[in-house]
């Protein structure tokens, strides 16, 4: 048992996926080695799990395949044509999750992780995303029989036809392999350090002006460590609120509430509603709510820039966005929209508890700030700060999608919908550090609940995956990724420009 277990987090077994039987690019046997690989670990999965061991294949709780139905009553059948019929359109919504069929028009409405990201895969399969996001697989399984209306027919496929069968069929063996190896398992040294460098850096702030004084290099040098505290607690928080740290729900839940309100003066019901949508449909106008600055400031993607154009729209003069983005963008979001916004939302969704959270914080950094600096020091110091994590966040969190493919939902499978509306930074201490390992985006978006600790473990993985399937795996320098924001909001204004004058 402990030498099964000291594979599973042994960095060879990535070889062994790589060379011996992990989605090969070129060959279609074994390369070289893989023998001998797989004689040094017999419990190794192959490359259709047929060496997964009956422990292994109850960890991993992925299984796709239709399950064989209880004794009963005979189960009503649909077709893929009536599912997507109920898409919400007639407020009536359908999903199929394992090829079961459940109605979730009612139970929207009261979904933890918020009505619309449930409501986004009306009318669809949502295997995959179900398999993504929640941690407790059959737990969630058993509140959900109360929905369960029916499976599709014994001669419906598994899949939409809109949804590559082969690349979803290797990507849920990937995710088996992932669960096997133990990547799905945090280390909580990890976090626990991670949130003791932000603590720190709080408490040196303000020994900063203790020590120095308030003149104008002290209060530069504290704005600045108190932004890093900002922008790496929002790094902290993501990891909390997307379940990869703690193995249940209630304590990350209680640790998203402390990091997210607390140390930064935000929601956590803001954060899940708004960010659970981006995962869910990333880069998908009217399902992706960071888009929602199109129309009305940018114009986004080749395809909604042409549409907008030849619709005659101009809300801004888009053929100079790539400019004024420099002005409205980076350094506004944060101190001129999402400071007051956040309490508009509590207040109209009457999120107490959030609130509460977000006056401690706001109370611990006025009592701690106000005797050094005054009031009018205080509220200077609370702008810069904002100011400055405002930039740092808007470059960070759009290097990896903005000059990705934007477009409506098309309905593809998980794979490539998460393909096409992410990209990667190149691993560096620093990048990782600076990003919150966001520089993973492809990764994360794919295990939203992996720990981000694992990502450069599970990325060869991955990587291999693409190259079978020939799908471009994206990879940049940090300043590149920051470059091309502004390159495809040029190129995006100028399709606007010429479909607006010519077509």
């Amino acid at each position: 048992m402990r030498a099964r277990e000291a594979g599973r987090s042994d960095p060879r077994v990535l070889k062994i996926w790589l060379v011996g039987g992990g989605f090969p690019a070129r060959a279609s046997g074994p390369a070289p080695g893989a023998r001998e690989a797989r004689a040094r670990y017999p419990q190794a999965p192959s490359a259709r799990l047929t060496a997964l061991s009956p422990a292994g294949a109850r960890r991993r709780q992925v299984s796709m395949a239709p399950e064989t139905p209880a004794q009963g009553p005979t189960p009503r059948y649909y077709t893929w044509d009536e599912v997507a019929q109920r898409s919400g359109r007639d407020k009536e919504r359908w999903l199929v999750i394992e090829r079961k069929v459940y109605n979730i028009s009612e139970f929207s409405r009261r979904h933890p992780g918020g009505s619309r990201v449930i409501s986004h895969y009306a009318g669809q399969d949502a295997t995959d995303p179900f398999v993504a996001f929640h941690i407790n697989k059959g737990l969630v399984k058993k509140y959900m029989n109360s929905l369960l209306i029916g499976e599709l027919s014994p001669e419906q496929p598994s899949f939409e036809p809109t949804k590559n069968k082969e690349l979803t069929d290797d990507f849920r063996e990937l995710r088996a392999t992932v669960e096997w190896m133990g990547l799905m398992k945090a280390n909580h040294g990890f976090f626990l350090l991670y949130l003791l460098h932000i603590l720190l850096l709080d408490v040196a702030a303000w020994l900063t002006l203790w020590v120095f004084g308030t003149s104008f290099v002290p209060f530069v040098i504290c704005a600045v460590l108190l932004s890093t505290v900002q922008a790496q607690a929002g790094w902290l928080q993501h990891d909390f609120g997307h379940l990869s740290v703690f193995s249940t729900s209630s304590w990350n839940h209680l640790l998203h509430h402390f990091v997210i309100g607390h140390l930064k003066g935000a929601p956590a019901s803001w954060w899940n509603h708004m960010h659970f949508q981006h995962h869910a449909k990333p880069n998908c106008f009217r399902k992706d709510p960071d888009l929602n600055m199109h129309p009305f400031f940018f114009a986004l993607g080749k395809i909604l820039s042409v549409e907008l154009g030849k619709q005659k729209k101009k809300y801004m003069p888009y053929n100079h966005q790539h400019k004024y983005f420099f002005l409205i963008g980076p350094p506004a979001l944060l101190p001129l929209y999402f400071q007051w916004y956040i309490f508009y939302f509590v207040i109209r969704r009457k999120k107490w508890v959030d609130l509460a959270w977000m006056i401690s914080f706001y109370v611990r950094v006025f009592l701690t700030y106000v005797p050094l600096l005054g009031v009018k020091g205080f509220l200077g110091l609370l702008f810069v700060v904002r100011f400055l994590e405002s930039n740092w966040f808007v470059w960070v969190t759009q290097m990896n999608h903005i000059p990705m493919h934007i477009d409506y939902d098309q309905n593809m499978d998980w794979v490539s919908t998460q393909l096409q509306a992410t990209c990667n930074v190149h691993k560096s201490a620093f990048n990782d550090w600076f990003s919150g390992h966001l520089n993973f985006q492809i990764e994360h978006h794919l295990f939203p609940t992996m720990p981000r600790h694992n990502y450069h473990k599970v990325a060869p993985l991955v990587q291999s995956l693409c190259a079978k399937h020939g799908i471009e795996y994206q990879s940049k320098p940090l300043l590149s990724a920051f470059a091309d924001i502004v390159h495809s909001l040029k190129e995006s204004g100028q399709l606007w420009l010429d479909a607006y004058l010519h077509q």
